[in-house]
């Protein structure tokens, strides 16, 4: 991969992406692109022939605890605070274009 990356690159690679990027912004980008490129060759190096595959580097267990009924709010106290509620249920704005 030791190819490195030039100005002409990014300003190809500008026009296919339909960017519009003046003579800074290209210099700029170069020399970012630059160094990502040399980071993923460093990385490309690494002998990582004793390393298994995995999907995440730490083992993930769900943290989540079980669903369980419990005691619910009271309908009257929960609507207590609403701004509006209407039947028993929270009142909110129509959406969608719904008439009210």
């Amino acid at each position: 991969m030791s190819t490195r990356i030039t100005s002409d690159d990014v300003a190809h690679v500008a026009q296919l992406a339909r960017l519009e990027l003046d003579p800074a912004q290209v210099e700029l980008f170069t020399g970012q692109l630059a160094a990502i490129l040399e980071h993923a060759e460093d990385v490309e190096a690494l002998d990582l022939a004793d390393v298994a595959p995995t999907s995440h580097p730490y083992p993930l267990v769900n943290v989540l605890r079980p669903d369980e009924v419990g005691a619910t709010l009271p309908n009257a106290e929960a609507l207590a605070a609403a701004p509006q509620a209407e039947g028993g249920r929270f009142r909110v704005p129509t959406i969608l274009g719904e008439a009210p």
